[in-house]
């Protein structure tokens, strides 16, 4: 199968800048595979596909603000640090704090071992130590106060690369701070949303909770690699970015009974899927308490095993995103949606629309 496959034209003016002025108030498609066929409706609407004794699995991974901007100890020159997992807790010893971390580094010449990188009004210092096969660095973290505080105060949220962000607009910073999240979100770890997640208010969660349907959440901390390009040419070639996922007793036993039940799960974002679905791989098809990091790549002719439905955004073309979601509706009908999708003028990608397979 190549990556060409899943191409599409998108004119760029869909890419959504900005997410909806009202959260909640964004368009979905439904795509009914046992039919068929497409509607047109809104977020709000989904209380009309969904019904009692359904699950809905979210993601309740919490995006931290992992871009910190800063300057060349040496040079003064301006640099940019994306924190993208951490390799050594945080110590406290004398007073100071240490960590290390995987980074991506931004500047106008090449991050370089013994280099530092001041940031934070000079509060927090970066050692660059080594750079691996991907060209990202170990950064080694120096603070008199924690890592995270420092971030809070100084860190920018790491939007998408199409989401064009002026670092020096406080007012886009403010927006990302609070929309670039889902209001379920708790475990700190992700450096990207669960985008199909941001759509849900609790009014809406809660009038589905009076429907019947249930609610059980995992975690899986997004990283970087949700935006990485598929470069090879054939798509059984590309590997996927290991992400750490999470799965509680208690979500495990609301899919076991859910599902002995006649219900329905009902993935919400590619996320909640890939924790599902990895997990089932390893287990038979059930779904157990279980962590771990996933490199599942889900693309047609995957069968899957754990969800019966989901919701999604819209995907960039030959992305990772949009064969998973080819492998659950069909290639043919997913581009045939895509295409109706830019004659309608959905939103796209991160702050976009949204579409219902069911």
């Amino acid at each position: 199968m190549l990556t060409a496959d899943f191409d599409y034209h998108l004119p760029e003016e869909l890419i959504a800048q900005v997410p909806p002025e009202v959260r909640g108030t964004s368009r979905m498609m439904v795509l009914d595979r046992a039919s068929d066929t497409l509607e047109h409706k809104h977020i709000s609407d989904i209380t009309a596909y969904l019904r009692s004794g359904d699950l809905l699995i979210l993601n309740n991974t919490r995006v931290f603000p992992a871009r910190i901007l800063g300057q060349w100890e040496d040079t003064g020159g301006a640099a940019e640090l994306l924190l993208l997992d951490c390799r050594e807790a945080e110590q406290h010893c004398d007073g100071h704090f240490t960590s290390q971390w995987r980074c991506m580094c931004g500047s106008g010449r090449k991050a370089r071992t013994g280099h530092t990188i001041c940031c934070a009004e000079n509060q927090l210092h970066a050692d660059i130590l080594n750079k691996d096969e991907e060209g990202h660095s170990l950064v080694r973290f120096r603070s008199d106060a924690p890592l995270m505080s420092l971030l809070d105060a100084h860190g920018l949220t790491p939007v998408p690369p199409y989401i064009r962000r002026n670092a020096n607009d406080p007012e886009m910073a403010r927006l990302d701070k609070e929309r670039y999240q889902t209001v379920y979100a708790q475990k700190v770890g992700a450096v990207a949303a669960p985008t199909a997640g941001l759509h849900f208010t609790e009014t809406l969660l809660d009038q589905l909770e009076q429907m019947g349907v249930k609610r059980a959440f995992v975690t899986l901390h997004v990283g970087p690699g949700t935006f990485k390009p598929v470069k090879a040419e054939r798509v059984e070639e590309h590997k996927m970015d290991a992400e750490f996922y999470d799965i509680p007793e208690a979500t495990a036993q609301a899919i076991r009974d859910t599902k002995a039940q006649g219900g329905r799960i009902i993935a919400v974002g590619s996320t909640s899927v890939r924790t599902l679905e990895t997990v089932a791989a390893l287990h038979d098809g059930q779904i157990v308490a279980t962590h771990g990091s996933s490199t599942a790549f889900i693309y047609p002719p995957y069968q899957f095993k754990a969800i019966d439905a989901m919701l999604t955004n819209f995907h960039l073309p030959q992305s990772t995103l949009i064969m998973m979601i080819s492998a659950l509706a069909g290639r043919e009908r997913v581009l045939a949606a895509y295409a109706e999708a830019v004659q309608e003028r959905y939103r796209f990608f991160s702050y976009g629309d949204c579409m219902l397979i069911l």
